[in-house]
């Protein structure tokens, strides 16, 4: 390095000084007299500017047959490449060249020249290892898929390219949808490089897609050993997968294994809802009911929820609607203004047949925060306390175009589920779903919200000398005709008609009515 430094600062000198001599010789009357042996020689201004360029040309001979003994020597000394590098470094000069020349063309977005250019850099350099990666971007870049894999494959094939490779088929492969491929592909390309942030993450969600949720622990754990995960964060995502597991286990039919595996979830994420409440029921298999009112009580505190209170509700099945609602003072209590203990409160007053306490439970929802919900439970209080048809048609008609309420939405799509999951079901993302009103509502109903017409159709209706009620919309009252029409439900219906609310509901008083509100 110093060398050819110096050489080109002597080289930058020698030239100035010759261009100085020759613009002085041109401007003078007289010529260069030079003596040597004895002899003298005469040059004119024309001569000595030739002479000069033939010294510069003979110094720069000079140079080069220097550089070349150099390599003679090393050679000589047994370095065997001296002198093929030596005859080598044009070449490699011009590989450099088309080598940078083929990165700007990849960074400007002109994939066809960048192809040359790294091809032109290979006949050059013979470094595959270098223009390989040129090639296979940008033919991806004009969309020559086949050429890409061609050359992704070409570098699996050796040592210091094979997880760059791997890489390149793998999200080529979760282009075209093949996730089997790109998981085993992804696993692969973990094992090489297991810091690799991007192939944890996506080898993650893969696992999560597939369910395999044992590896997708295994992944998360070493994204925390290798410091791309948060602490509280991990503890968050592997609660979620233990719940997961924890399914798996009960669809199979181990409950005691399920059980367990959903303690450990809510123990990791204390405030994860369907831990908590998987995990409530686990309790009161194992006759320790106080275990499960603590964790629903703590999940309560955090985020009210009707999961919650379904599970509540299981701990003592077969109890009557007062002593539901006596008992359910021990959550009711703890967040009192939050909107779902108002709506609990509500129904749990419906079911006792206290319909004045409940319309004061809902208090001023229907008109600052209504939706399906909300409006169903006006119609059955309204039922209850003997309004005529056509004011409970008429909440129930609001009911029809109401928003929903708060779902499980994933924040990243905000595609609306009707129960939670650890992956969404629209974009495929890891723990996204959270228990929010979704910005747009869709046809997912609230949970509970499909048992409220049937504790409706239970109480006595009341208002048989009410005047008749003008027409409807059409629409509506098409709607209500279908109700009309349909049979009569029995206690079953009642205890079937929500998984999550329906254990809220003891058996209904005795039926006089067809549930016209359903």
């Amino acid at each position: 390095m110093i060398w050819s430094l110096i050489k080109i600062v002597v080289f930058v000198i020698l030239i100035g000084a010759l261009t100085l001599g020759a613009g002085f010789l041109m401007e003078s009357d007289g010529g260069i007299q030079i003596t040597a042996a004895g002899k003298e020689f005469v040059l004119g201004p024309l001569e000595s500017v030739i002479g000069a360029v033939v010294l510069v040309v003979l110094i720069w001979l000079f140079f080069k047959l220097a550089t070349l003994i150099v390599a003679l020597l090393k050679f000589l000394n047994g370095d065997e490449t001296a002198i093929s590098r030596y005859f080598d470094r044009n070449r490699e000069r011009k590989g450099f060249q088309a080598l940078s020349d083929g990165m700007m063309a990849l960074a400007s977005g002109e994939g066809r020249v960048a192809m040359a250019k790294a091809e032109k850099a290979e006949r050059y350099l013979h470094k595959p290892e270098l223009t390989d990666l040129i090639t296979a971007q940008a033919a991806e870049m004009v969309g020559d898929k086949t050429k890409a894999e061609k050359v992704y494959k070409r570098m699996i094939q050796r040592e210091e390219t094979r997880f760059v490779g791997v890489r390149g088929i793998m999200k080529q492969k979760l282009d075209a949808g093949d996730t089997d491929m790109a998981l085993k592909l992804a696993e692969r390309a973990f094992a090489i490089r297991p810091r690799h942030e991007e192939v944890q993450n996506i080898l993650l969600q893969l696992q999560a897609e597939k369910g395999d949720w044992s590896g997708a622990r295994h992944t998360l754990n070493a994204k925390l050993k290798h410091g791309s995960l948060p602490r509280d964060v991990h503890k968050r995502r592997d609660a979620v997968l233990a719940l997961s597991e924890a399914k798996g286990i009960l669809d199979e039919g181990k409950s005691i294994e399920a059980r367990e595996a959903a303690i450990e979830a809510n123990k990791r994420s204390p405030d994860l809802i369907p831990a908590a409440a998987l995990a409530a029921r686990g309790y009161v298999d194992q006759q320790r009911p106080r275990l499960a009112v603590r964790i629903l009580k703590k999940a309560w505190e955090v985020q009210p929820h009707p999961d919650l209170a379904a599970a509540f509700a299981a701990i003592e099945p077969n109890e009557t609607p007062q002593e539901r609602l006596k008992r359910f003072q021990a959550i009711t209590k703890i967040r009192p203004d939050h909107r779902e203990t108002r709506l609990l409160l509500a129904e749990l007053n419906i079911a006792a047949e206290d319909f004045p306490e409940a319309r004061r439970s809902v208090g001023d929802l229907a008109e600052v925060d209504a939706d399906a919900r909300v409006l169903t439970i006006m119609a059955a209080i309204e039922r209850g306390e003997g309004s005529s048809d056509q004011v409970v048609r008429g909440w129930l008609a609001r009911a029809l175009t109401a928003p929903r309420g708060p779902q499980w939405v994933c924040d990243n799509c905000n595609h609306i589920h009707g129960e939670w999951a650890p992956v969404c079901g629209h974009c495929h993302s890891f723990d996204t779903l959270s228990w929010k009103t979704p910005p747009q509502s869709d046809l997912v109903m609230p949970a509970g919200a499909e048992m409220l017409p049937l504790i409706v159709g239970a109480i006595e209706d009341k208002s048989k000398d009410a005047p008749e009620a003008e027409p409807m919309p059409e629409p509506v009252a098409e709607i209500i005709a279908e109700s009309d029409a349909a049979p009569e439900p029995d206690d079953s219906d009642v205890i079937d008609a929500g998984p999550q609310d329906a254990e809220l509901v003891d058996e209904p008083a005795e039926k006089t009515t067809k549930p016209e509100a359903k």
